[in-house]
């Protein structure tokens, strides 16, 4: 057996879920202030960029003495940004926004419930598309950046997904 694995800040402890804000927000849209669900894509966004920072930052102590550490630390922060950009903000924003634009229209047309009912059920359904929808994404965004951008750079490292 050998030593403990370190704990990673951005993906073993509650500051993970930071990255979910913007999925929160986008569920309470139909009854919060615009600008709430703009602040939580300014959460996930934060926690985005402090992460590819913080692997950035992992990548420069690990190839300290390498010939090629600028490019490795480069790589490190563009994989980590582009992959959490896409997996945490991006996709998931898209997708739970349109579960609940599509629940709120289809509850309209299909109840005769009052709108503040509609609006509640709708962020109810939000939220609970979240934990359901995590998992495909991440795996469909790592096929995709091994598809593309991971092939310019050949990256043989663990993918943000599987950490």
């Amino acid at each position: 057996m050998g030593p403990p694995a370190e704990t990673d800040l951005y993906r073993d402890t509650w500051v993970r879920y930071l990255g979910y804000a913007n999925e929160i927000g986008e569920s309470f849209r139909a009854i919060v202030p615009i600008s709430l669900v703009w602040a939580s894509y300014g959460v996930a966004t934060t926690y985005v960029t402090a992460d590819a920072i913080d692997k950035g930052k992992k990548a420069a102590v690990a190839h300290e003495y390498d010939a090629g550490k600028t490019t490795r630390v480069a790589v490190a922060v563009v994989d980590t940004f582009v992959w959490q950009a896409l997996a945490s903000v991006a996709i998931p924003g898209f997708t739970i926004n349109r579960i609940c634009a599509a629940s709120l229209y289809l509850l309209g047309t299909m109840t005769h419930w009052p709108l503040p009912i509609r609006k509640w059920v709708t962020t109810a359904i939000g939220l609970s598309a979240i934990p359901i929808i995590i998992k495909p994404i991440d795996r469909s965004v790592d096929f995709l950046m091994d598809s593309s951008l991971r092939k310019l750079y050949g990256a043989k490292e663990k993918h943000p997904s599987s950490s």
